[in-house]
């Protein structure tokens, strides 16, 4: 049993690549597939390439697998710079053409989904398919005041305490507020505060272990992490979810953790139908990080896909 755990949970060691002058961290397994397209994982806001340790083991023997931290994430730079969809939309795109070198499936949970869906939409000569679980990003008809792409990662849960009701009606008060930003950035970034959101949208509470807490802690402490936080909650996203669907030419597998507090995934799901047909999905019993609580049905569901697709 031991060495089937080990692998998953190890650390994976990766490299840095130069993109507009700032460091980048990307990790990179598996050989390159002749037949198959490489994967890339696109992890969600707070999170990293760490985040994905137990997917690129999991499908390294089958496909080449790389994993980016997005800038402002994980062991990247975070500089001082306005953070958007278009920011990390071009970060990504230019990773495809630069270091992977050919059509790629990307994979993006969360944010990164939704990073995921603007290079497909709008790059899709270098997009072999488009993997969504539980991506950020509001459709045209949802009026909101908080940033787009963060939008569904920042509702309050769907049974709000008196706290989050609280939180949804002030934060876009609390955001323009200096003291209120430092504040704020100060109690979430603490381990006990990390865990107790873990604890909110991971269903299997098994999976929240310390590693997963410290993964997230860590990034949170460096040099220009609090710029970074400002810069995301105050910057416009990017395009909306339709806009991006009606664009998009090329396959699509959404995964839904269906016990997501964040959002209703069957009403979100009619969305995407809505601007777009050619979908594959499953609702599968987890929270919002699936690929990391049911990483062996997530694996397993992803590898079918584009196997399947690349056959087509």
């Amino acid at each position: 049993m031991q060495a089937i755990i080990a692998p998953s949970t190890n650390p994976i060691p990766g490299q840095y690549w130069q993109w507009r002058g700032h460091k980048v961290y990307y990790v990179k397994a598996g050989e390159k597939q002749p037949q198959r397209p490489p994967l890339l994982l696109v992890h969600g806001f707070g999170a990293s390439t760490d985040h994905w340790r137990k997917n690129i083991t999991g499908l390294c023997q089958d496909f080449q697998v790389f994993a980016i931290d997005l800038l402002g994430f994980g062991r990247s730079a975070k500089p001082q710079l306005q953070y958007s969809g278009d920011l990390w939309r071009d970060q990504l795109y230019d990773f495809i053409n630069e270091i992977i070198g050919q059509k790629t499936v990307l994979v993006g949970n969360s944010l990164g989904g939704y990073a995921c869906l603007c290079v497909a939409a709008q790059y899709p000569d270098n997009t072999a398919g488009v993997v969504l679980l539980n991506s950020a990003g509001p459709f045209n008809e949802q009026p909101t005041s908080e940033p787009e792409a963060l939008q569904t990662q920042i509702q309050p849960p769907k049974q709000e305490s008196g706290l989050q009701k609280l939180l949804g009606d002030g934060v876009k008060w609390m955001f323009q507020q200096p003291l209120a930003q430092f504040l704020l950035f100060q109690y979430v970034r603490q381990r006990w505060v990390i865990r107790q959101t873990l604890e909110k949208v991971y269903l299997d509470k098994s999976a929240i272990t310390d590693q997963l807490v410290e993964e997230i802690y860590r990034p949170a402490y460096d040099a220009g992490a609090f710029d970074v936080f400002v810069s995301v909650f105050s910057t416009p996203q990017g395009e909306k979810v339709d806009v991006l669907l009606k664009q998009l030419t090329c396959d699509l597998l959404l995964l839904w953790g269906e016990a997501d507090p964040w959002m209703n995934a069957r009403e979100r799901s009619q969305k995407f139908r809505q601007y777009y047909q050619q979908i594959q999905e499953h609702f599968l019993l987890a929270g919002h990080c699936p690929h990391d609580e049911i990483p062996d049905q997530v694996n397993s569901l992803l590898r079918d896909w584009v196997l399947a697709i690349t056959k087509n």
